[in-house]
């Protein structure tokens, strides 16, 4: 299927390790049940790690020393693998039928036991397989499992063993149809790949000893693994994929930024210095150290995402290339949402759009709020009557004629700080109004809102001849 978050951080704990140490990352595509393909997904996974910023050394779409990179495309190499180990002894055909195996599991279930395969077919006779083959019969290749595991080293968590011949039946490492199952692919691919560490989800933890057994019945030598514990909700149940809301597409189609959630996914588990917000790639890469792993389930707020996204599009903002990438977003955006309202093409300038983002960072949490309703000022003029800002003040005409002299006076710098301690003096030269009260007449009169950035931040922003022009258009209608 396509990624999700728990894929994500597997994969950004492979890039970074991989990354700190001078290795290669790789990505395989795990495609051998074909039931569960979904189209076009491979080619998502790999957009979206290079979306997010961690793209393959090594992949299905970039290629590489040790391809191909989809498991569909290596039969070749599973079934040369699975006739060796039939060879040597350390496998068997299986002609235990699907409906024998329901049986087997049903019957385990009644009697409140974990389903397991019998082995029945370990003990068949070479006589009696080439009899079953004879006869056309269907069979899959289980391998034989042994007691008496070696203890294994684990990067996360130590050392290790799991008896399975003692609570699993011999398991299938070579379906019917001639695709592998997980257990016979990721073991011969990743000898032939070179791969030397694997990072991966805690579910594969018990079948690591299994794993092991088949490297030692090829007599290779297997690599190290770490097991990255659980990525669960902050509440500590599993992540949903149901509502579709944990799936990279989502957040990409809603404006999140990569930065953000990769700050996010490490920033609820463990593996480095210390807990931060606002790290970016290469702060994660110097300061990741396996070993500060812990076992430890990462509990994931996605509540809090938006604020991690603030910090890393105040920093893309700060920084004059990436700010010009925003700039082109954002005038798509207005473009998109306020089109059909005869937007002034002078709203779409890089100049106006770029002041925008300036004086708005570390307000917003995301790009598109720029373009939601409370900023629709920015855009598209207001209308808004003299009526309506004498209901605020009768003074209407001495405080635009005052903020028209300001405008005049100070067009060429126009500063937020300057600006409000020029709108305080204004104020002492009125009869009646507080200052409140002009505050709330100006934001009216610029912007046809009631709420709102500061008057003398949407003076900076607006500028003075945009300011003077709607406040003539005010005073006059």
């Amino acid at each position: 299927g396509f990624l999700h978050l728990g894929g994500l951080r597997t994969a950004l704990y492979n890039y970074i390790f991989a990354k700190k140490h001078q290795g290669t990352f790789i990505l395989r595509v795990e495609d051998t049940d074909q039931s569960r393909v979904v189209p076009g997904a491979a080619e998502g996974i790999e957009d979206m790690l290079d979306w997010a910023g961690i793209p393959p050394d090594e992949s299905p779409g970039r290629g590489g020393p040790a391809g191909p990179y989809m498991q569909s495309l290596r039969l070749e190499l599973y079934s040369q693998a699975s006739a060796a180990l039939l060879d040597s002894g350390a496998a068997y055909r299986c002609f235990c039928s699907p409906q024998r195996l329901e049986l087997l599991r049903r019957e385990a279930l009644r009697s409140q036991q974990t389903p397991r395969y019998d082995n029945r077919c370990r003990h068949l006779t070479p006589t009696e397989v080439a009899q079953k083959l004879s006869q056309g019969l269907d069979c899959v290749i289980r391998f034989r499992l042994e007691k008496g595991v070696e203890p294994f080293q684990d990067l996360v968590y130590g050392w290790n063993k799991h008896e399975v011949a003692e609570v699993e039946g011999d398991p299938v490492i070579l379906k019917g149809d001639g695709f592998p199952t997980y257990h016979l692919a990721n073991v011969v691919d990743d000898h032939y790949m070179g791969i030397t560490h694997v990072l991966r989800g805690t579910e594969w933890l018990a079948s690591t000893s299994k794993h092991l057994l088949l490297y030692k019945a090829f007599g290779w030598e297997p690599p190290q693994f770490g097991h990255l514990p659980l990525l669960l909700n902050k509440d500590g149940g599993k992540l949903s994929k149901r509502q579709g809301d944990i799936f990279l597409e989502r957040f990409a189609r809603d404006g999140f930024l990569p930065e953000a959630l990769l700050d996010i996914v490490t920033n609820c588990g463990s593996g480095f210095t210390e807990k931060q917000m606002g790290r970016t790639l290469e702060e994660l890469i110097s300061q990741f150290e396996v070993g500060r792993i812990t076992t430890h389930s990462a509990l994931l707020d996605l509540e809090a995402l938006p604020e991690f996204n603030r910090l890393h599009l105040a920093r893309h903002i700060e920084n004059q290339g990436l700010r010009q990438k925003l700039v082109r977003e954002l005038q798509g955006l207005v473009e998109l949402v306020y089109g059909d309202q005869q937007v002034d093409p002078d709203v779409l300038k890089d100049e106006y759009v770029e002041r925008v983002l300036l004086l708005r960072k570390g307000h917003i949490s995301l790009l598109k709020n720029l373009v939601s309703s409370d900023y629709s000022y920015l855009w598209v003029r207001p209308s808004v009557s003299r009526q309506q800002l004498q209901t605020i003040s009768a003074e209407v005409d001495e405080i635009g004629k005052l903020v028209l002299g300001l405008m005049t006076r100070q067009a060429a710098a126009l500063t937020v700080e300057e600006l409000n301690k020029d709108l305080r003096s204004l104020q002492k030269q009125t009869r009646e109004t507080k200052y409140s009260s002009m505050m709330q007449l100006l934001r009216l009169a610029l912007s046809g809102r009631q709420h709102g950035p500061s008057v003398a931040e949407m003076m900076v922003t607006l500028g003075a001849e945009e300011v003077c022009g709607r406040i003539h258009r005010a005073l006059s209608s």
